[in-house]
């Protein structure tokens, strides 16, 4: 582990301050990533800024139009457990459960969350060359072990996945982030936070210099998916495990017949992957397998698994349809019983 200074700061404004002033500097909340990378030397901060004190990013509070916003400080077991969350947006609360272990959950933050690192092999071994650590090295997963990568949106200089479960359910929930920075206040659609790799795979997301999050916000109609919804998460094992495949699906239901549907996938893409045709083709469609199986491919259009990783698209396609499934049932996946429904 490198040798780095320690702010604590007291407000927004401060952390904002002293994030733009050090382009080498990192937040640091819960630290449940950042640590163990400081500790591979994969990241090797000038600086943590410690915004564990800032009053202004704790909480869940309600919107004026009815939504929900969750402060970036909030524990991912808090926002699992909240009573708005678990009634309105099951789903999130859902997608949270799936991931980690309670004592991770515990310490880790809605914003950490957000902004964790790929679990690729060889971006966490700095003997081995990896674009997204050392831009221009190579991407040592591309003829490699690449069991756990990208079948969607990868490129020549990078196949990692984004790891987050959390984020797949916000994805599919349609939720904004809410940031500040040195020019001021930003809301970016959480479609638009996280990055495809392209030519520059060492930028996760579209945050600029100095900017935190502060919140993420759901919308109000998200909160009408709740009864028929379902996260599915296909791993190694049962506990303590990434997704090689997980899918957040909620829908509107009108009898046997599906209103509008939204639908997300992780464990695919350097980002949560998502496709407004293949939402678009289940509205006003029976909920029925064959639906769900046209809907499967309109997101999975393009797919193209590498020498480890290729059963990883007939895998995502059934998952999908089980998942619409179990969402249409009204049956959604238990994260306590992991034994798929």
């Amino acid at each position: 582990m490198n040798r780095f200074s320690y702010h604590r700061a007291d407000t927004i404004d401060d952390a904002v301050r002293a994030l733009a002033a050090d382009p080498a500097a990192k937040i640091i909340a819960g630290g449940t990533n950042l640590v163990d990378l400081m500790k591979y030397d994969v990241e090797k901060p000038s600086t943590l800024i410690d915004v564990t004190r800032i009053e202004a990013l704790k909480g869940i509070s309600e919107t004026e139009d009815g939504g929900l916003r969750i402060g970036a400080l909030v524990p991912n077991t808090t926002v699992a457990y909240d009573e708005r969350v678990a009634s309105r947006y099951p789903l999130l609360a859902s997608a949270i459960l799936a991931g980690a272990t309670p004592q991770l959950r515990n310490a880790a933050t809605t914003g950490g969350n957000l902004n964790q690192r790929t679990r690729c092999y060889y971006f966490n071994d700095v003997a081995t060359p990896c674009n997204k650590r050392e831009p221009g090295s190579g991407c040592s997963a591309i003829g490699g072990l690449n069991r756990i990568h990208a079948i969607l949106g990868a490129s020549e200089h990078c196949i990692a996945t984004h790891p987050s479960d959390m984020c797949v359910g916000l994805a599919a929930l349609g939720a904004d982030v809410h940031v500040v920075g040195p020019d001021g206040e930003r809301v970016i659609p959480f479609a638009d936070y996280h990055r495809l790799p392209r030519d520059a795979p060492q930028r996760d997301n579209t945050l600029r210099l100095g900017e935190i999050v502060v919140s993420i916000v759901l919308p109000p109609d998200a909160a009408s998916h709740g009864v028929h919804h379902s996260y599915l998460k296909l791993r190694d094992r049962l506990s303590y495990a990434f997704a090689l495949v997980s899918v957040a699906t909620a829908l509107t239901m009108e009898g046997g017949t599906i209103s509008s549907a939204r639908i997300a996938l992780g464990g695919v893409a350097h980002k949560p992957w998502r496709r407004q045709e293949a939402e678009t083709a289940l509205a006003g469609r029976a909920a029925d397998e064959h639906s769900f199986a046209v809907a499967a491919d309109l997101l999975l259009d393009g797919a193209q698994g590498h020498e480890h990783n290729a059963f990883k698209v007939e895998l995502a396609r059934r998952a999908v349809i089980r998942a619409l499934g179990q969402a249409a049932a009204g049956t959604p996946q238990s994260q306590t019983d992991k034994r798929i429904a």
